[in-house]
């Protein structure tokens, strides 16, 4: 008998557990914070002086994924500007996410993200850095105003472009007549401050702001707020809310990791026609965002490290006594071969052993240090990746390196 495709799709549209999914979606933003109170009005305090067109301090706020940071800013702004145009304020405010690669490569890039939020256009590439920042200050010192712009994950675009771009944004305001800028930086890097130049940390971070990671009550309180609006009445177990929340606070007290763990779940259960998420499902939930995270890691590893983590699953494949010892020795021969069939230079065996010291740190394999006597050190190396998952890891790093 044929596989009935249409059918699927007839019991997805008859019945769903779901009663609106977008309110456990990454880009949702819910209308309360739980238990970030203290941190809105923090923030709020110290933008409020906006609203007489004086200039706030630049603002830093700290705290692993997840703690709500950009929930609270892009909170805290959208009620600023709310108040600011019932007031007839002249306030704008900018986002721009330094993670997104089009966005924050080069500082070109980042200016040209702002001026096109601004409502004006510029090329993708192609004119002097100077040019655009002439262009930049000419669109926005036309008129009086006050400009917020926010940085999110700011971190990342200093690892790509270096910490220079942040001085030249602390300079704008001393070549404006009409308009003034206030930056808010936001880092999942408690330590990036202490990273930068000392002229931009002393001219750039006038307020720092440090969210703590969300504890086992305060995730539960968040999830159940999100289940309340996301799922149809009485289609979660009890348990399950509870469970997923102890995970998220034991593991890195994650709220959009926690509430993505929820998602999945429910979608599992409903891909097999369930009218209930049961905690069955949370575990399976488990298992396939750990699948897909190793797989995510896989994709994004550089050349190299692609062929050692290939070189490591081809050996194991090939070994008929499965007690065998593996060492750092007996993967750089297979690396070595392989690197000269691609044509390749192969990196130094020092090199290859931190690169599997690297790789072991990123749980794709287990590389012990033993020692040889007078034969020095090497790693020892074990499997640990799942039988599931070394065929589809495999097939994506030849995929990418032929």
């Amino acid at each position: 008998m044929p596989f009935n495709v249409e059918k699927i799709f007839e019991n997805v549209t008859k019945k769903s557990i779901f009663l609106n999914k977008s309110v456990l979606q990454s880009d949702y933003t819910p209308e309360t914070i739980p238990h970030r109170e203290q941190q809105i009005k923090q923030v709020a305090k110290i933008l409020a002086c906006s609203l007489r067109l004086e200039k706030p301090s630049n603002l830093f706020i700290y705290g692993k994924t997840g703690t709500g940071k950009t929930l609270v800013v892009k909170y805290v702004l959208n009620e600023l500007n709310k108040k600011a145009a019932a007031l007839k304020i002249p306030l704008k405010t900018i986002y721009v996410n330094c993670k997104l690669k089009k966005v924050s490569d080069t500082e070109y890039r980042i200016l040209a993200e702002l001026i096109s939020q601004l409502g004006a256009d510029i090329p993708a590439t192609g004119l002097p850095t100077d040019v655009v920042y002439k262009k930049f200050i000419n669109i926005i010192d036309e008129n009086k105003q006050l400009i917020i712009i926010v940085l999110d994950e700011i971190d990342e675009a200093v690892k790509k472009i270096g910490d220079a771009f942040l001085y030249n944004f602390t300079r704008l305001n001393s070549e404006m007549m009409n308009t003034q800028i206030s930056f808010i930086g936001i880092s999942n890097d408690l330590t990036f401050i202490d990273s930068l130049d000392p002229r931009v940390r002393s001219s750039l971070s006038e307020e720092e702001l440090v969210f703590p990671p969300y504890n086992a009550l305060q995730l539960k309180d968040i999830l159940i707020e999100r289940a309340k609006r996301s799922f149809k009445r009485s289609c979660v177990s009890s348990g399950v809310i509870e469970k997923i929340a102890a995970l998220a606070a034991k593991e890195h007290g994650d709220a959009r990791r926690a509430i993505d763990l929820l998602r999945i779940a429910a979608e599992l259960a409903e891909r097999e026609g369930k009218s209930k998420l049961t905690l069955e499902f949370v575990d399976k939930a488990i298992e396939k965002i750990e699948r897909d995270k190793i797989v995510d890691l896989v994709e994004t590893q550089p050349r190299h490290h692609q062929l050692i983590l290939l070189s490591i699953l081809n050996f194991f494949d090939t070994l008929k006594n499965k007690e065998q010892k593996v060492y750092t020795g007996d993967i750089y021969n297979r690396y070595y071969d392989l690197c000269k069939q691609l044509k390749l230079e192969p990196l130094t065996q020092r090199r290859v052993s931190d690169i599997v010291a690297e790789l072991d740190m990123l749980g794709l394999i287990n590389a012990q240090v033993i020692s040889k006597g007078r034969y020095g050190r090497t790693r020892e190396i074990k499997m640990t990746l799942p039988n599931s998952l070394i065929l589809k890891i495999k097939s994506i790093i030849e995929q990418q390196i032929y």
